[in-house]
């Protein structure tokens, strides 16, 4: 063959080669462009109340309205969207209704009604909270080994009343606002982080043991940080090196507490790519009467309106918060009897409800 022919051939090849190349490439892009276009399924969306005080307001004789119509709380907020209930716990209430027998017969009904279930333990006879995180009167005495038992038994043998009963939690959270640690002073932050784990892993354990063949409810870790990132690492960081087997972030956000919208986005977008997890806003409120901002300007007025407001926006930060990461938010007590917590909730003094109810009225209808 001539060189001339030679040539031309190897040109010949050399082009089909190049060809074929750019056309796998080509192929290749559209796959993975393909792939890229397709959203992973989205997380059940939590659109979630903590009705912990609400049996009790309706045992007490109080009358909640949905416009003129007179009904009970939990079918008011089932017709409005939400699907799912925060439940809390507390060991041996003395002044506080929130027993186990209580909670299970509140659970009951929550389910009856189709609602999922989030159930809070507080690991305390009443409140725990960034201010305090004692232990129940019967545990303040063991040694560290001996409560960390304490905590698994315990928890085993709730998980177990509840799912005898017919109503496993669907969520679970170890601890309520868990910033400083748990069970003070055993496993107080930061002097105690190993002690600290030790139980959390309990908590964990006693959930797990305690569902027998069932499936396991996700576990939920809460700090009280929504809008401080820096904490957030603090906390977040620190526990992960502890190998603590979790599945949803929870954190708590009032304005007035815990910084503007904008350290909440910021926050939320950390969270989101930092730590693999998904995150709930699992405690938001806002007064719908002048309460927490006489005295300094408000990001929304304090009215039934600027609650509402308040509502719509903090969930369209959740919406938006990348990888899909945000997938619920719950308002905390907004059905109670009496008291400073009225100005927080969905009904005004005479149980009607206010503007804030309809916010996801849209959102189960087809």
């Amino acid at each position: 063959m001539k060189a001339s022919a030679r040539s031309a051939g190897s040109a010949a090849v050399g082009s089909n080669r190049f060809l074929g190349n750019a056309l796998l490439i080509v192929c290749l892009g559209l796959v993975l462009a393909t792939f890229a276009c397709v959203s992973m399924p989205a997380a059940d969306y939590a659109i979630g109340a903590d009705l912990s005080f609400v049996k009790q307001a309706e045992d007490r004789g109080l009358v909640f309205k949905d416009g003129t119509n007179a009904r009970p709380a939990l079918q008011i907020f089932k017709d409005h969207g939400y699907n799912w209930v925060r439940l809390r716990l507390f060991n041996s209430p003395t002044n506080l209704p929130n027993n186990l027998d209580y909670t299970l017969t509140l659970a009951k009904s929550a389910h009856e009604k189709g609602f999922k279930f989030l159930l809070d333990f507080h690991y305390s006879d009443s409140w725990a909270d960034p201010s305090k995180q004692n232990p129940p009167a019967a545990w303040r005495a063991l040694p560290h080994a001996e409560l960390v038992r304490a905590v698994h038994d315990y928890t085993l043998d709730t998980i177990r009343a509840f799912r005898e009963a017919g109503v496993l939690p669907d969520m679970v959270q170890i601890g309520n606002e868990i910033t400083p640690g748990i069970l003070w002073p055993d496993g107080k932050l930061p002097e105690h982080w190993d002690n600290f784990a030790d139980l959390l892993k309990a908590g964990i354990q006693g959930v797990a043991d305690g569902c027998g063949t069932n499936t396991h409810p996700r576990i939920m870790i809460h700090i009280d940080r929504g809008g401080d990132r820096a904490r957030t690492k603090w906390f977040f960081d620190k526990l992960n090196s502890y190998g603590v087997d979790y599945d949803v972030i929870g954190q708590s956000y009032y304005p007035w507490w815990q910084g503007s919208l904008l350290d909440l986005r910021e926050n939320l977008n950390f969270m989101a790519t930092t730590y693999n997890k998904d995150i709930i806003l699992v405690e938001v409120a806002y007064c719908w009467r002048p309460t927490e901002y006489r005295n300094k300007p408000a990001p929304f007025p304090e009215t039934p309106a600027g609650q509402r407001a308040f509502l719509d926006e903090v969930n369209r930060l959740v919406l938006n918060t990348p990888n899909e990461r945000g997938i619920g938010i719950f308002w905390w007590e907004p059905a109670v009897s009496r008291g400073g917590l009225r100005s927080r909730g969905f009904f005004d003094d005479d149980g009607t409800a206010l503007p804030v109810l309809n916010v996801f009225d849209a959102w189960p209808r087809k």
